[in-house]
């Protein structure tokens, strides 16, 4: 009976399961404020519980938390925006010229060395679907305001849903600790001990992942970004913050980031040896500071996960949920590895067991 009644507990259990899980995919369209939320509040969650053993009310440390990431955004967003338009425009104006040394230059010395006939570039579509491209990401905010006009009710459920980010934010950060007790209440008493030591190991590696991985990637970035304008190529800040937000996945910012990096500098210099010798120094150095010390000190070996897996998991959770699946990825890897040791050693142990 015993047995029979395990069986059917598991199987309700993984049924359960199921159901959230098939629920919650259909409801990924509205998820995306609410995942973005929880995520922020997890960030915020240990500055806040320092305030807060330091004597501050949960509330009054909550606030304080937000005050100083909304002045971080503002001041990154004031910062990064007039930059980052300078580098689209210059990289706008430069692409034509990129297309005639491709079609000129390029393509006929990959012909020599691979022996490959690739043909002839068309220039004026390649040209005209670029044209296309700026002259609609110029025309964003008329198109947004367009768009409000036709389609009002559209672009207030929009601006809802990110406005719900910080709400929710809010309210799961200060109710945290209430919030984590009251799921561990709903379970069984007999498997609360032990969710909450699985919870705790789950915090501990994704919490350091996530606050390390974000750092590396920073660090990246303003290597690559400061290196690259140091040796005088005129897109260095851009492709360096795109190689930094590609290090989410090892070794795709370093791919990403020489490529483009090493096109960028053969184009803008007509002597263009030592440039490129210099940009391939800019990230053989970013990459072996990663390697040597920002990874192993920052991150550590917090998932265990093989660079493919990690592809997988990035890829996976972007085809899933867009964006923010791929934000998700690693930390629902991360649980999951957990999960599996976990299981891995229960299993062992139960085979060693003696038999009655």
């Amino acid at each position: 009976m015993n047995d029979a009644l395990r069986i059917q507990r598991g199987a309700l259990a993984l049924g359960l399961l199921v159901v959230s899980g098939i629920t919650l995919y259909l409801l990924r369209p509205i998820l995306t404020p609410f995942i973005a939320g929880a995520l922020l509040a997890y960030l915020a969650n240990p500055p806040t519980r320092r305030l807060v053993q330091a004597g501050l009310g949960r509330t009054a440390a909550v606030i304080i938390v937000f005050t100083i990431l909304t002045g971080l955004f503002v001041i990154g967003v004031m910062l990064l925006i007039p930059m980052i338009g300078r580098q689209i425009d210059l990289l706008q104006s430069q692409l034509p010229g990129m297309l005639i040394w491709l079609q000129n230059e390029f393509l006929p010395w990959l012909q020599r060395v691979t022996g490959l006939e690739l043909g002839d570039l068309d220039l004026d579509a390649v040209r005209s679907a670029i044209s296309e491209h700026w002259q609609s990401t110029g025309n964003l905010v008329a198109d947004i305001l367009s768009q409000a006009t036709r389609s009002g009710f559209a672009l207030v459920g929009a601006i809802a849903l990110l406005t719900l980010v910080p709400v929710v934010a809010f309210y799961l950060l200060r109710d945290w600790d209430r919030v984590l007790q009251a799921a561990v209440n709903v379970l069984p008493p007999r498997w609360r001990n032990t969710t909450r030591q699985l919870g705790q190991e789950c915090d501990e590696v994704v919490g350091a992942f996530l606050r390390g991985q974000l750092l590396v990637m920073i660090s990246l970035g303003v290597i690559y970004g400061v290196g690259l304008r140091l040796i005088g190529l005129d897109l260095g800040i851009l492709i360096g913050m795109l190689s930094g937000l590609a290090a989410i996945v090892p070794y795709l910012g370093f791919i990403v980031g020489i490529t483009a990096a090493s096109v960028a500098a053969i184009f803008q210099f007509s002597d263009w040896l030592i440039p490129l010798i210099l940009v391939w120094g800019v990230f053989a150095l970013g990459q072996t500071l990663e390697s040597v010390a920002l990874t192993p000190l920052l991150v550590g070996d917090r998932i265990g996960l093989h660079p493919v897996a990690v592809i997988f998991a990035v890829l996976a959770g972007g085809q899933l949920f867009g964006f923010v699946g791929v934000l998700i990825a690693l930390p629902v890897a991360a649980v999951i590895m957990v999960l599996l040791r976990h299981a891995h050693r229960f299993m062992t142990n139960e085979t060693k067991a003696p038999l009655p």
